[in-house]
């Protein structure tokens, strides 16, 4: 019996590519024979992360879904062609399972997957899915969750729905803090603050670190650090670094994240799904500004997760830079100054922590592929 075809499907952000290439990780770990297919979309950023993969994939012309009559028009017209695309690749495989992470690369592929008879996995890691997961939802016959709460999001679908965490790259379950110290050329006897916007960076969040270095100055003797700005702000946050006399590392983008959330004392960041999962898992205290500008507000209910755990604080991203940069600093030199309180909130970070949640999609993942190949895939 073959190993099986996985489709994975997803892409425009780090958070719609990472956990399903932690997936496929673990399916190839399980499945060494395992044929492995990324559709992704034609952003930069999907480039940057799949070109170091190795695995077989298709860029998508697929676009968001917006109400303006002119977007909606492209959307519905690169669904269409996105969707052939899809059709064309997976067609006649009797032991194919797709598998959709959101982002408008997913819908189109999990309906040709529907279409086709192939079986239809969403991997769902906000609490509050997004349009192309409730979307995706239709076609789905399995949908795995990182919170219980997202079921109630789900209300018309038919799909068997499991809660098993986000699933994380394998690099997670054995980081290497030593490894991130040495590679960024940093103290080993200075406590690290980890500044990240996730895969794209945060402008916003740039923006009032560096408003706020002069008074990081004052920790310059204990703490340094490691500013991850995005590629489009690298330059205008390393100009904001100049002069500053607390010791700094300033990249738009670094490939080891698994080792340097564990070498973090401390990190400021987003609080998208996947970094709520890494932040946990990694059992490094958070001060989260969830994104401000998405409609549903979801990564808000992603950072509450870690906030009632006693595992990370929250601070509203205000449009207004200095309120913005003192809202930040009242959480944050309590958090400097407070060796205790970050100990409890690592401690607390087990509550939410689910460190098991990759493989075990892949091995469901790879008895839908057995049972598609056994009953025939063409329904």
């Amino acid at each position: 019996m073959s190993d099986g075809c996985f489709f994975f499907a997803g892409g425009g952000t780090g958070g719609h590519i990472y956990p399903l290439l932690a997936v496929a990780e673990q399916i190839r770990a399980k499945q060494p024979q395992a044929e492995i297919h990324f559709f992704h979309s034609t952003r930069a950023v999907d480039e940057r992360v799949f070109e170091k993969t190795g695995y077989r994939r298709t860029p998508l012309p697929a676009s968001g879904l917006y109400a303006h009559p002119a977007k909606l028009l492209q959307f519905a017209l690169t669904f269409q062609q996105s969707y052939k695309i899809a059709a064309r690749t997976m067609a006649k495989r009797p032991n194919a399972v797709v598998i959709g992470a959101g982002g408008f690369v997913a819908a189109p592929v999990c309906r040709a997957g529907h279409a086709l008879g192939v079986p239809v996995a969403l991997v769902n890691v906000d609490i509050v899915p997004g349009r192309a997961n409730r979307l995706s939802a239709r076609w789905a016959d399995e949908i795995f969750l990182q919170f219980d709460e997202s079921r109630s999001h789900f209300p018309r679908t038919k799909a068997a729905m499991h809660a098993v965490g986000c699933p994380l790259r394998s690099a997670f379950a054995h980081p290497d803090p030593s490894k991130a110290i040495e590679n960024l050329g940093l103290d080993a006897d200075k406590k690290i603050l980890l500044i990240t916007g996730a895969s794209s960076g945060s402008a916003r969040i740039n923006e009032a670190i560096c408003r706020l270095l002069p008074k990081l100055e004052a920790f310059a003797d204990r703490w340094q650090i490691v500013h991850l700005t995005g590629l489009d702000n690298f330059r205008t946050v390393l100009n904001g670094y100049q002069g500053a006399r607390i010791s700094h590392e300033v990249l738009d983008y670094y490939d080891g994240m698994a080792d340097l959330f564990a070498a973090a004392d401390l990190v400021v960041g987003r609080s998208g799904a996947v970094s709520v999962a890494e932040y946990a898992v990694a059992g490094v205290p958070s001060i989260c500004l969830p994104y401000p500008f998405h409609k549903d507000r979801h990564q808000y209910p992603n950072a509450g997760k870690l906030a009632e755990a006693g595992a990370g604080v929250i601070v509203d991203d205000v449009p207004d830079l200095e309120e913005r940069a003192t809202r930040l600093w009242r959480e944050l030199e309590p958090l400097l100054a407070d060796d205790r309180r970050r100990a409890q909130m690592a401690a607390a970070c087990k509550q939410v922590a689910r460190p098991d949640a990759a493989a075990r999609i892949a091995s469901r993942l790879i008895e839908m592929a057995r049972q598609a190949q056994t009953t025939g895939a063409m329904r």
